[in-house]
């Protein structure tokens, strides 16, 4: 008797249309406080309107979309309070989570975030972007994911999609390619076992970042929010 194989499970056009709008939003396509048409995704996906507006349900859930009555579903937009806000969410996660990932992953994270930093250089070596994003988003999770805590990974899943938006926003707007220098420094620090060193330098990366996209964006958010 033939052992069975695994159940391959097929995505559902609600994750199927979740996915595709989700990705628009991160990577900058649908611009913050824009307005989603229901019929208009619906034709484009080549799907009827209730995938779509089940997906709108499952994307404001993670934060990416506002659903108002009587007026529509909107990308998902933050006061320059708020993106403070989140800014030290996220500094409260990602500079601890590296310090125990020093202590903790040794060589081997070390290794990850050199694997990464390499990527990106190549990146930046053919200007490539969209690799470059992708290879920034994965050298932050890598961080998270190093720490060895999953109560921290849960934690930082809340912001990570609206963290990662606003990221690649600010590349559209003038690619940072500094930010590979920057990663450098946190890796050689991690690779030397400074877990407080690499942590200033983490936290002076993500504070930087975040004034220059107000810089970059001050017609589209207001600090006084």
């Amino acid at each position: 008797m033939n052992a069975l194989g695994p159940i391959k499970r097929y995505k559902t056009l609600t994750e199927q249309a979740a996915d595709a709008i989700r990705s628009r939003i991160i990577s900058g396509q649908f611009h913050f406080g824009e307005a989603l048409s229901e019929i208009a995704l619906a034709t484009e996906l080549g799907v009827s309107k209730t995938p779509v507006r089940e997906a709108f349900l499952q994307l404001k859930n993670e934060g990416l979309v506002e659903i108002l009555p009587q007026r529509g579903t909107f990308v998902f937009q933050m006061t320059g309070p708020q993106l403070r806000q989140l800014t030290e969410m996220r500094e409260l996660l990602e500079v601890n989570a590296l310090r125990f990932a020093v202590r903790r992953g040794g060589e081997a994270f070390a290794r990850t975030l050199d694997r990464i930093i390499d990527a990106m250089a190549r990146a930046t070596e053919v200007k490539d972007p969209v690799a470059y994003r992708v290879c920034d988003a994965e050298f932050h999770q890598a961080i998270i994911d190093g720490c060895g805590n999953p109560f921290i990974g849960s934690a930082y899943n809340i912001i990570a999609l609206r963290v990662q938006a606003f990221r690649n926003r600010l590349s559209l707007e003038a690619q940072n390619w500094r930010s590979l220098d920057e990663h450098r420094q946190v890796a050689r620090l991690a690779q030397a076992r400074d877990a407080d060193a690499a942590a200033e330098c983490l936290l002076a990366h993500i504070r930087g970042a975040i004034n220059d996209y107000f810089a970059r964006t001050e017609k589209e958010f207001s600090r006084a929010g």
